[in-house]
């Protein structure tokens, strides 16, 4: 009797171990899983506040402010090495530049002068970071009207402050705010007209040498496109994948395609995604591993919101997820590629685990951003990683 009673005793203090330590596994002594966060580079955006707002990704905290010379913000586009910063400010006539390292103004101007007003549609700076070239419109201010000018092609000199080549529009349409953008192929030889058709000229005569029958995509009635749908933050250099819309030769309707441009190859590769339906506005993002691309798609309703996400080596749709947001958004990958940014019309930057679109938090700011001044820059070393293996 004595043995079995040890036994039993034996047994009973094996089984309250076993439990102690389950307790203390699953207890909150345990260690919390690690936070989702989206790399180690830096967002750099513009805001209403007149300054650029420099936030660290590894710990979401606004690390510097830029205050901007000329004033607000109205587009900002980084140079292809990451060195430089061109704001357009918001009265559209004047611009900033900006270095990155010291987080300095190291020039402003302006192509305006008396009464006569030069506002930039669209503009972009060769990879030398020498010239810009802008599409803009001039006005004068006559004593009894104004004087509207058509639209043309400025070749300014950063380095001598100078005007150097005017040439005025000659594609039909004209272009218009919102749907145009302007990009330098790698080597500084072509520049890429992107609008109602893409146009490819000749980077010093500005003379055109071909054309692609694609388009941006953008809104019905007076909406605006979303300058997010052309994202080249982690393609290889003279490479970016971006969204278009394309006729349909057969069943003569608007096709939503996803296309990677070369820019020294003049081509592109480009695959369907399916209709452009009545839709409101759209905004693309490249993962940060170029495997995956998301598309922002806004529903008939107000707030109401779908998330594509599209297996870029497969070219295919993978999945969609709606959901509701604020009514007007653009999207942007992490470095890590593990995080989305939902941005815009706003003060906020809400985060969202990219490989099943859960909500995590959000980032709040003390003004309202700009659109089109969105920029995640990766860690150095990691800025445009080599090209993947075709399928």
């Amino acid at each position: 009797m004595k043995s079995l009673s040890l036994a039993v005793a034996a047994c009973a203090l094996i089984a309250a171990t076993i439990a102690i330590r389950a307790d203390a596994a699953s207890g909150s002594d345990a260690p919390a899983p690690a936070k989702l966060t989206g790399g180690t580079g830096t967002i750099y955006l513009a805001s209403h506040g007149g300054r650029v707002a420099v936030i660290d990704e590894a710990t979401e905290k606004l690390t510097a402010d830029i205050p901007l010379k000329t004033g607000m913000p109205w587009a900002m586009r980084l140079s292809p090495d990451a060195s430089r910063l061109y704001v357009q400010s918001a009265d559209q006539e004047h611009f900033e530049v900006i270095d990155v390292a010291s987080r300095q103004t190291l020039d402003t101007f302006t192509l305006s002068a008396g009464n006569t007003h030069i506002r930039a549609l669209a503009f972009d700076v060769d990879p030398q970071n020498r010239f810009m070239v802008i599409v803009a419109r001039e006005t004068k201010k006559l004593i009894d009207r104004f004087e509207i000018g058509v639209p043309s092609f400025f070749q300014y000199d950063l380095k001598e402050h100078k005007v150097v080549k005017t040439l005025a529009w000659s594609a039909d349409p004209e272009p218009a705010y919102y749907y145009l953008s302007l990009k330098f192929s790698p080597d500084g030889k072509f520049l890429y007209v992107f609008g109602n058709d893409i146009l490819i000229l000749d980077a010093t005569s500005l003379q055109k040498v071909d054309s692609w029958d694609l388009a941006l995509p953008n809104e019905p009635g007076l909406g605006r496109f979303d300058m997010a749908s052309m994202d080249e933050t982690y393609d290889e250099p003279g490479f970016f994948t971006a969204l278009f819309t394309m006729d349909d030769p057969v069943q003569k309707r608007p096709l939503l395609v996803v296309g990677r441009v070369d820019l020294a190859g003049k081509s592109i590769d480009f695959f369907p995604i399916g209709p452009s339906q009545e839709r409101g506005g759209v905004s693309f993002a490249l993962g940060a591993d170029r495997k995956r691309g998301y598309i922002l798609v806004q529903a008939q309703e107000i707030r109401r919101y779908e998330l594509w996400t599209i297996d870029m080596s497969r070219k295919r749709l993978q999945s969609k997820v709606e959901f509701d947001a604020r009514p007007r958004m653009a999207l942007r990958s992490s470095s890590n590629g593990q995080i989305l940014y939902i941005y815009q019309a706003g003060n906020t930057i809400d985060l969202y685990d990219a490989a099943g679109f859960k909500y995590l938090r959000t980032i709040t700011l003390d003004a309202d951003m700009m659109y089109n001044t969105f920029h995640v820059v990766p860690p150095r070393g990691q800025l445009r990683p080599p090209a993947r293996p075709q399928p």
